[in-house]
């Protein structure tokens, strides 16, 4: 494997941590085993911290790639918690309301679900890393300033119900969606859709375009497959970003 020249290395992320901490482990590994002091590496697609999955990373020549790769359609099961809401819409922040559940079944859910397949019309989230005013939205959210996102256009190719627990209302979904979509944003509008809330409890990227979840990486395994590699090291000791 040629990491200067370039490769496209798939991972799965572990819970908790964010897709700059992927790259920034996967940077330096790799320059600890070639022996360098810089290299050329960047993921293809935010994942959220509290979410685990799919983050495709690109080293050298390979970065180029990331455009390209970002406009690759992704898959995701997320299990979203009814009759509550969250200001960042999953597990971040703690339960800031509680809606009624009793209404809602099986039946509501297989109802109001296909209106969310299709083109779609969704407003991101104050916690999330869409840029106002040249600074990220969630820098103006933890300070708890109000600001205003504009809706915007995206396409849910696939919803499907996978499960649905009555008893404590929680709903699982596969989604199948294009790029720039929020699930937890989705989660939100599915919860108003019910009359009533909803936040995410779990997400998993399970595919980015062709790459799956079941054929990435571990950060373990990625050290073994490090360990296995021969020591080349280049003519020289400092790469350009």
């Amino acid at each position: 494997m040629d990491f200067i020249e370039g490769e496209i290395l798939a991972f799965d992320k572990p819970y908790g941590w964010t897709s700059f901490d992927v790259v920034g482990k996967v940077r330096w590994m790799l320059c600890r085993k070639l022996g360098v002091k810089r290299l050329k590496v960047g993921h293809t697609g935010t994942l959220d911290p509290l979410a685990t999955g799919v983050v495709v990373v690109c080293t050298g020549k390979k970065t180029k790639l990331i455009d390209e790769l970002q406009q690759h359609t992704k898959e995701y099961v997320a299990t979203l918690q009814l009759g509550a809401t969250t200001p960042s819409f999953d597990l971040e922040k703690p339960v800031d309301a509680t809606y009624p559940t009793d209404h809602i079944n099986l039946q509501l859910i297989q109802q109001v679900i296909p209106r969310f397949q299709g083109e779609i019309w969704q407003t991101p989230p104050a916690f999330s890393a869409v840029k106002v005013d040249g600074k990220r939205a969630y820098a103006y959210a933890r300070k708890g300033e109000d600001i205003f996102l504009k809706p915007k256009l995206l396409v849910i190719d696939e919803i499907e119900i996978i499960s649905y627990d009555d008893n404590h209302k929680q709903l699982t979904l596969r989604i199948v969606c294009s790029k720039g979509t929020y699930i937890r944003a989705l989660a939100r509008d599915i919860g108003a859709a019910l009359n009533s809330g909803a936040h995410l409890v779990a997400l998993r990227r399970t595919r980015l375009g062709d790459i799956r979840v079941e054929d990435s990486l571990s950060f373990p395994q990625f050290t073994c497959l490090l360990d296995s590699l021969p020591v080349e090291l280049p003519d020289r000791t400092t790469l350009l970003d």
